[in-house]
């Protein structure tokens, strides 16, 4: 263990209350890729008729027809939402979180952290769910559960197509249903989605001046604004807040806060193994 980790494990002992902030990369290092052999696995028909490099770039497709997009994108839910990741990552975050007062926000949309065991009234996904739909104009303010369409729409394509009677339609106005996703302004914000927010916003309040950790995990740089800066500024403001940050080949801090923050460096679930394993001991 090296030495930013040992103060990492120090910082989590000695925590009042800690924050997580979950990137993308805690997903990567869970093993839910999206390129590489498992993209091949489960889109080798997407790939060799369109050229896809990775599920990402795929899910912006302009498919031809509405049958052809829920083929893809059915698969592209069910195998990052519905179905367990190679690695039990997240489970390892739990266990060392046991016991400590803690809040996360994440810009992950995967809900693997409940599929971990993490309550949901101390969760806050903040830029949407793949087990949500909404309607893409939107005609109103909520969203559907997509589950039982989504299996039967993997379950039954056929030459990548889904039946059309799968299509989702609006139930309001008859529309397209899209993902609810915050890829554009038309990003429903539900009634579960203001109270997680409200939940979050209330937890910082309640630790202000104490002894917080802010644990950021696998935030890389496409939307610093929602978990990276509001740490920074918030250990700036708070003398006895520390900001850690657990990233594989992407960690820094702001210079006002340097001494007191932790960068570690590598795999956040070889990271996890090292933590646990101290803790056990």
């Amino acid at each position: 263990m090296n030495q930013e980790t040992i103060k990492l494990r120090d910082a989590i002992r000695d925590a009042d209350a800690v924050v997580v902030g979950a990137g993308a990369g805690l997903s990567t290092a869970a093993g839910l890729t999206y390129a590489g052999e498992r993209f091949e696995r489960h889109f080798a028909d997407f790939i060799a008729k369109y050229g896809f490099t990775d599920m990402y770039s795929a899910g912006f497709y302009p498919f031809p027809t509405e049958e052809e997009r829920w083929a893809y994108w059915s698969r592209h839910i069910w195998h990052n939402r519905y179905v367990d990741p190679p690695k039990d990552t997240y489970a390892k975050l739990l266990r060392l979180l046991d016991g400590k007062d803690f809040f996360v926000i994440t810009t992950n949309v995967d809900h693997q952290f409940q599929r971990a065991g993490f309550p949901k009234g101390q969760l806050f996904y903040t830029q949407g769910d793949y087990g949500l739909w909404q309607c893409s104009k939107p005609c109103h303010n909520k969203t559907y559960d997509n589950h039982e369409t989504v299996r039967q729409m993997v379950e039954r394509q056929r030459d990548m197509h889904v039946p059309g009677e799968l299509v989702p339609r609006c139930p309001v106005c008859g529309g397209p249903m899209s993902m609810n996703l915050r890829v554009d302004d038309t990003f429903v914000e539900d009634e579960g989605w203001h109270a997680a927010a409200l939940r979050y916003r209330r937890f910082l309040e309640r630790h202000e001046g104490l002894r917080v950790l802010f644990l950021e995990l696998g935030v890389g740089g496409n939307t610093p604004a929602i978990i990276k800066y509001p740490f920074w500024r918030r250990t700036y403001s708070n003398p006895r807040a520390t900001y850690a940050c657990v990233n594989f080949g992407q960690v820094m801090t702001a210079r006002e806060i340097a001494d007191r923050s932790i960068l570690v460096d590598g795999d956040i679930d070889a990271v996890l193994d090292e933590l646990l394993e101290v803790r056990n001991d």
